[in-house]
């Protein structure tokens, strides 16, 4: 099954380096304080269990600029392509 993702999400490969620390398409960025990450299961995952794992993810980021949401990808979910927001 595919989830509903929010419309405004981005998509983008993430690597958690050092919590909460991490890198976005290869650019430094940081998990907010109180982040939720979602595995393909969408149970919270934990950021540290993560470290060194390039993954396929749609996120959301905080009014501040982090991110503050973040979904890791099914191999299906990754194939579709995201559609913009009107």
């Amino acid at each position: 099954a595919v989830r509903n993702f929010p419309p405004k999400v981005q998509r983008g490969t993430l690597t958690v380096t050092a919590p909460p620390n991490v890198m976005l398409d290869g650019k430094p960025d940081r998990l907010s304080p109180g982040s939720r990450i979602r595995g393909t299961n969408n149970m919270l995952a934990m950021s540290s269990v993560l470290v060194g794992q390039p993954l396929v993810v749609n996120y959301l980021r905080e009014p501040n600029g982090m991110l503050h949401d973040v979904w890791i990808l099914t191999a299906l979910e990754a194939q579709i392509k995201l559609v913009s927001a009107p």
